[in-house]
């Protein structure tokens, strides 16, 4: 690893990587610090009732936080998941410039229970994000949590962490889960257009999907496996209800990065929804081109280490649509080997393409 005058990390073969998605951990103790005392017991309350759901239920929550417990990867327990200088250290020792990083706490799961206080919570929750930050704004992209409760506090809050710089924001990937109407419905309206104004993309993390809770239950294996494969290919509902209820024709300028959902499949769903109406007469009037060119026009899809997706599906999927991430820390995680994958994964692969896929992308999407 070397750096450049301008400060930007550079792997051992001269080559600048992106992750668009990395996690970091922060504790409910640093949110209320952030937040008056009054609303504390709003917001202990609103949280505790979450937990105690998710550990009372055999959720798809509750699978995949304990699946990190039992298989954790070496990263898990590094100061790095916590602490932004030991992130940075990590970062250098991986090869890795810039990181865009998600919250492990999904606070918009809760805060929109709150009886008062909800907008000053959020604010205290995002102000964690900004410190942690704040000790390399350029290296360290914070994706600011929105959320869907209120929509004047959403773009109230969308307003407010662009006004501080922010880079990139994160919506739940599935609204209905936490009782509201999808993303087609005319509330959103005003938020719509606020997130274009700024430019920032929206983040949909994928991860937890209470749709697939009644499958956990019916999954006979020990490690609900079934449903764990099922949690990306489930991203195939959110994609389609932005692309074929006709949201992205009336709000052309959305970014949106759906994390980790993997690529392979997303060859196929784009044929499909095309073939829909080519072949198969589908008919929707709220569209002016092919289903796929609001995909390819307005979203982007990240993946850690898929090389057969690279090599046979990059043209289908789009190479301006992929992304590369570490997933730092989580089980599958490429730290601290991540030039090693990148090598073997992009091996034969032109280096322009590459280079999108690793670094360029990104770019352009976080206007890095």
């Amino acid at each position: 690893m070397t750096i450049t005058e301008s400060n930007i990390v550079l792997n051992r073969t001269g080559e600048r990587i992106i992750s668009a998605d990395s996690h970091v951990s922060i504790s409910q103790d640093q949110v209320k610090a952030n937040l008056d005392p009054k609303f504390h017991p709003d917001y202990d309350k609103a949280q505790q009732a979450f937990a105690a759901r998710v550990a009372a239920n055999m959720s798809s929550a509750k699978v995949n936080a304990d699946a990190m417990k039992r298989n954790p990867h070496a990263a898990f327990t590094r100061p790095g998941y916590h602490t932004a200088s030991d992130r940075l250290a990590d970062m250098d020792a991986d090869g890795v410039d810039i990181e865009v990083i998600y919250s492990e706490v999904s606070a918009f799961r809760y805060i929109g229970d709150m009886t008062r206080g909800a907008a000053e919570a959020t604010r205290a929750f995002n102000d964690v994000l900004s410190q942690f930050a704040s000790a390399d704004p350029r290296r360290l992209v914070v994706s600011y949590q929105i959320p869907i409760h209120d929509i004047d506090v959403a773009v109230a809050e969308v307003q407010r962490v662009a006004a501080m710089g922010a880079k990139s924001l994160q919506i739940p990937v599935f609204p209905t889960e936490l009782g509201q109407p999808d993303y087609f419905d005319d509330r959103y309206a005003p938020l719509w257009s606020a997130v274009q104004e700024t430019g920032l993309p929206m983040c949909c993390h994928i991860g937890i999907n209470t749709n697939l809770d009644e499958l956990t239950r019916r999954d006979p294996t020990p490690q609900k496996g079934i449903m764990v494969t099922m949690t990306a290919l489930s991203t195939a509902e959110a994609l389609g209800m932005w692309i074929l209820t006709g949201t992205l024709e009336k709000f052309p300028d959305l970014k949106l990065v759906f994390v980790e959902p993997g690529i392979g499949w997303i060859a196929y769903y784009l044929d499909l929804i095309d073939d829909m109406v080519v072949r198969q007469g589908y008919v929707y009037d709220n569209l002016t081109e092919l289903p796929s060119f609001y995909f390819r026009r307005n979203m982007w899809t990240t993946f850690i280490d898929e090389p057969r997706s690279i090599e046979a599906l990059r043209y289908d999927v789009g190479v301006d649509n992929i992304m590369w991430s570490t997933d730092f820390p989580h089980p599958v995680t490429s730290w601290p080997d991540s030039q090693d994958l990148i090598e073997r994964a992009f091996t034969g692969i032109p280096a322009d393409e590459k280079r999108k896929i690793v670094c360029d992308n990104a770019v352009r999407v976080w206007n890095l």
